[in-house]
């Protein structure tokens, strides 16, 4: 459905509002910046915030609350006689390959986790994100599986499909917070991902195959 000139204009304002924001936590800190700045740099009303974004974090973090589902979404397209720890290997993969923004890998990443790492609000926000796209991943391996309620298996491998993610993503931070450039990073990561696949055994790697 093609998006009409209401959303259009509500989508980009709220990005209006988020970049400005963005922009202020980057320059002076996440905890020194206040709503009322962020309105009065945006030329919106402090209510006009509140509208968009229910909490100071979701200013910050507003892109990365798109990641949340991205671990349900690889495993729900994966390909025929393909698993689910296969599927989201390979789209790691493929991102990393591309240098992409969506696994850290993007010139002032640095910044971005300096602000992070300085803002307990900030980092509590991220591990309940962590944790909802845990929860989520979980529950639809299995509705994929047909798992019963009681069947323990869907969450110990969204457990291990999701150690892949977030260590990945944790080594990117930690070597891109150094100021590396992300070509030299994504090479590593490759490795990295190597590494784990060949960590994990047979039951994750063979679990939710898709039908040929």
């Amino acid at each position: 459905m093609a998006e009409g000139l209401r959303e259009r204009k509500k989508r980009l304002a709220r990005q209006h509002i988020s970049d400005v924001a963005t922009g202020l936590f980057l320059e002076r800190g996440f905890d020194e910046v206040t709503i009322a700045e962020v309105a009065e740099a945006a030329d919106v009303s402090v209510n006009t915030v509140y509208n968009y974004f229910q909490a100071k974090e979701d200013l910050f973090l507003d892109r990365a609350k798109g990641g949340v589902a991205r671990l349900s979404r690889f495993v729900r397209a994966r390909d025929r006689g393909e698993s689910a720890a296969e599927a989201v290997l390979r789209e790691l993969r493929r991102e990393v390959v591309a240098v992409s923004p969506e696994v850290g890998l993007i010139e002032g990443y640095d910044r971005f986790m300096k602000v992070i790492e300085g803002a307990a609000g900030l980092r509590a926000r991220l591990w309940y994100m962590q944790q909802e796209s845990l929860t989520l991943l979980e529950a639809t391996l299995r509705e994929e599986t047909g798992a019963d309620d009681d069947d323990p298996l869907p969450a110990l491998m969204a457990g291990q499909i999701n150690w892949i993610h977030t260590t990945l993503l944790s080594r990117i931070a930690a070597e891109m917070i150094k100021a590396r450039p992300a070509g030299e990073v994504s090479r590593e990561a490759l490795g990295l991902l190597d590494e784990m696949e060949g960590l994990l055994g047979e039951p994750v790697l063979n679990y939710a195959a898709r039908d040929a």
